[in-house]
């Protein structure tokens, strides 16, 4: 399991799965990631630290963000055991 909050107290961490689809995938080679991250980490701040640890490239104003099968807001909160989805631009036809 990553631990995203460093020089933190583990016991004040909260538990999250992190999905990855399409790019954002291959660059993270892998498709999901169990991650500890502090309990007052918004879901902007979280991808701001993904793009460090991974090296995405898109912008956050290019992806949709879920969390537990719903679009969220990018400043909406995150709690112990949510499942949180960065979502790529699709081109369709």
């Amino acid at each position: 399991m990553g631990v995203i909050a460093k020089n933190m107290d583990t016991d004040s961490l909260i538990n999250i799965n992190v999905l990855y689809f399409a790019s954002l995938a291959d660059k993270a080679r892998c498709n999901e990631e169990k991650i500890q991250v502090p309990p007052s980490i918004s879901l902007t701040k979280l991808y701001e630290t993904l793009c460090q640890k991974h090296r995405f490239d898109l912008p956050q104003s290019d992806l949709r963000v879920a969390v537990n099968d719903y679009f969220a807001k990018w400043t909406d909160e995150i709690h112990e055991g949510d499942n949180v989805v960065f979502i790529t631009p699709v081109a369709g036809g």
